[in-house]
């Protein structure tokens, strides 16, 4: 028997019985979208986050000063002292105090984060403003009461104009506002655009003499990383006089290991979606060898008059196979569009790629072969006096 032949029979099969067809075809139809949603849904949120941490270079390095007490700080002239002495390989150091605050412009209020800097913020962790200016050296040593805010905090007390030259009060305080900060991500609560920026020295009389307890350094190139960690390390342990007193992280180091827990993820995900694949498939053999008892005497009959078991053999693996190819195939436009669908209600740029897109179609097919294998099998032995009994 032709293939093409083979392959109209199985055709004509399905058709006969489209919905036990259609809910064989559902665990595969169900794999292949999942493994697709799921793995396009981490990639892309790595993608978003890769983007981000290298928009900021990768020649940043992120200083946490860890613990309590007055023993576990690095004031700001410790700071620039270190920045200067070292000036042939750090570019700039931007202290930080970070703290919780109320900002009320009329009768509306808002909780929101507070990020106390100055003017380095800007380059070293790559923010530029749309509207208005950022903190100045001058905003710094003065310690003005001078804020940016980000896109959600204006639009909520601003939405019908410019949040420039307006004042607010940041708990209780009165500030000028200066700057608009870009969208940084999706303007809701909690994201990146739901804080204030001051300058330190304003930060540290607002939050009573806070501490400097996290700041960033930026290395002079990419090249000049390794000798700026190993100078800074050295310079806190002085500092400190211990290792548990701080952490010390830079870009490179947070985008290997961002890279390693998504692989970790992605395999994990893609495993459990995977899992559905092979129910599908288990369903394929099930429904298979239904159909294999039912045309038992279809069997005899083709094999009475001369057809060849490797014909029986490939009628039955090949109606198998398209089973799972159309399911392979629904679910992979199932997947393409849900993903994105399911990425643009969660604010994820889902990123369906070719090769997992592929990955997961060639397992729909494996699967078919491999469930399908032992009914068409079965049926190619069957004895021919014995089918022929069958009513």
């Amino acid at each position: 028997m032709q293939w093409s032949q083979s392959f109209r029979m199985a055709l004509k099969s399905i058709a006969g019985n489209k919905l036990r067809a259609a809910l064989t075809m559902l665990g595969i139809i169900i794999g292949v979208s999942a493994v697709i949603i799921m793995v396009s849904l981490v990639q892309g949120t790595t993608k978003q986050i890769t983007e981000r941490l290298q928009s900021m270079g990768t020649n940043m390095i992120n200083v946490n000063i860890v613990g309590r007490g007055s023993t576990r700080t690095v004031t700001e002239s410790d700071l620039f002292g270190f920045r200067d002495k070292n000036n042939t390989i750090i570019e700039a150091v931007a202290p930080m105090i970070n703290g919780n605050v109320t900002v009320k412009s009329g009768d509306k209020n808002l909780s929101t984060s507070m990020e106390g800097t100055n003017e380095a913020y800007e380059t070293v962790r790559n923010t530029k403003v749309q509207q208005g200016r950022f903190i100045s050296a001058l905003d710094v040593e003065r310690r003005q009461k001078v804020a940016l805010i980000g896109t959600f905090i204006a639009q909520e007390l601003y939405p019908n104009g410019s949040p420039i030259g307006k004042e607010i009060k940041i708990n209780g305080d009165l500030f000028t506002v200066v700057g608009l900060l870009e969208v940084k991500s999706n303007s809701t609560a909690q994201s990146q655009d739901d804080k204030v920026i001051i300058p330190y020295t304003t930060a540290k009389r607002l939050l009573k003499n806070a501490n400097i307890r996290n700041f960033y350094i930026q290395a002079k190139t990419s090249e000049t990383v390794n000798d700026a960690m190993t100078t800074l390390q050295d310079f806190l342990f002085k500092t400190f006089n211990s290792t548990d007193a701080y952490r010390v992280f830079n870009q490179a180091d947070m985008l290997e290991s961002i890279n390693s827990t998504t692989q970790t993820m992605t395999l994990m995900l893609g495993g459990i979606a995977g899992i559905s694949l092979l129910v599908g498939g288990i369903g394929i053999m099930n429904i298979m060898l239904v159909s294999v008892t039912e045309r038992t005497r279809e069997i005899g009959i083709r094999k009475a008059i001369g057809a060849k078991r490797r014909s029986i053999l490939s009628q039955f693996l090949i109606e198998a196979i398209v089973v799972s190819c159309i399911g392979g195939i629904i679910g992979v436009i199932l997947g393409f569009v849900f993903s994105n669908v399911i990425g643009n209600a969660m604010k994820i740029a889902a990123d369906p790629s070719v090769p997992v897109i592929l990955i997961s179609f060639s397992f729909s097919v494996f699967v078919g072969v491999f469930f399908g294998w032992y009914p068409a099998n079965k049926a190619s032995r069957l004895n021919p006096i014995e089918a022929l009994r069958v009513e």
